[in-house]
């Protein structure tokens, strides 16, 4: 019904603002008695096969949505009755940010992707810590963090360390954001020297709260393989949870939409089907090569129970979704479920 009825009336309209509009309708419906009862009923599904331990935490089932959706912690609530194992919210910034010029956010139909510059907009991490404060949902959460655009790198931790603050009593676990290509110098944050300083300055701070929290790393997917080997060290060195692999990549290659089309598009990261392979490999590479000495969370491109079997058997112990959320609709993540049940 979604594919049929309701993309193709969404998916004519400009992709920023009918996100939004999406995000309201939800809002709004919540407030309608017995809807929420209605939309569980509807799109979760429940076995004691799916429950996952990682990291110390229980996860109700291994399917996650990733950050980027609800950048701001206010929608929990909502997607919590669409049937995801958790929410990862975010990337949140120390400052409030408007994020690159508009427009920012384009579909490529005939891929099944998405190409976004959006510059970590969002309301800052006393916004979301609020948002998430005020929750009734019991899901669990993760905190994606970056720095502000203003920020130079030099300085990046101490932003880093702000959200950290700012979200430890909310959220469940942390992933730190130093992979997204829209934000310039933040990919020059997974060199190893000053990922490496980075992030043992956040364990010593993590170390130091009664019960601290699984920290990840989320890495680009165009990270050579030399350079996956300075991450495997890095996550042994630094004590960190794992790995989120992987985030969206600069790269163009094997597309069905014109290149005329892509180039009018311009700068941005591309997720989605053309991602698939990509980030299964990142994942498989960076589990065989540790020996499974972390947990790897998989996400790019999963569109299908097929996809996201693909991701589990390169090794993810749980799987996250964006795009394929958006061109496949809410009963994507029942169907994944049903199938990692029923293999």
């Amino acid at each position: 019904m979604y594919k049929i009825l309701v993309s193709p009336i969404l998916f004519l309209f400009d992709a920023e603002r009918i996100h939004y509009f999406v995000c309201e309708a939800l809002l709004l419906a919540f407030k309608i008695p017995f809807v929420p009862q209605l939309l569980r009923s509807l799109y979760t599904y429940e076995h004691p096969d799916l429950v996952q331990e990682v990291a110390g935490l229980r996860f109700r089932n291994p399917v996650g949505l990733a950050a980027g959706f609800d950048k701001n912690a206010e929608l929990v609530d909502q997607l919590d009755a669409l049937g995801f194992g958790f929410i990862e919210i975010g990337t949140v910034t120390p400052r409030p940010q408007p994020g690159n010029d508009k427009p920012r956010l384009f579909r490529l139909k005939s891929d099944k992707a998405l190409i976004n510059r959006m510059g970590f907009n969002n309301k800052g991490a006393a916004v979301a810590a609020a948002k998430l404060a005020n929750r009734k949902s019991k899901i669990l959460v993760g905190g994606n963090i970056g720095k502000n655009k203003n920020t130079p790198n030099e300085e990046a931790l101490n932003d880093y360390l702000i959200c950290f603050r700012e979200l430890f009593d909310v959220v469940d676990y942390f992933v730190v954001n130093v992979s997204s290509p829209n934000t310039p110098g933040l990919r020059d944050l997974q060199e190893k020297a000053p990922l490496t300083a980075l992030l043992k300055e956040l364990q010593i701070k993590n170390r130091e709260r009664f019960s601290p929290k699984p920290v990840f790393l989320k890495i680009a997917p165009d990270l050579t393989w030399n350079q996956l080997d300075d991450i495997i060290d890095i996550v042994k060195e630094t004590g960190i949870a794992g790995v989120i692999a992987t985030n969206t990549t600069i790269s163009r290659k094997n597309l069905r939409t014109s290149q005329e089309e892509i180039e009018k598009i311009g700068a941005g990261g591309l997720s989605g089907a053309p991602l698939a392979h990509q980030s299964t490999e990142v994942i498989r590479y960076l589990c065989d090569k540790s020996g499974y000495a972390f947990p790897v969370i998989g996400v790019g491109g999963i569109a299908s129970p097929e996809e996201a079997k693909n991701k589990r058997k390169a090794g993810a112990v749980l799987i996250q979704l964006y795009t394929g959320f958006i061109y496949e609709g809410p009963g994507l993540v029942k169907r994944i479920c049903k199938a990692l049940v029923n293999p």
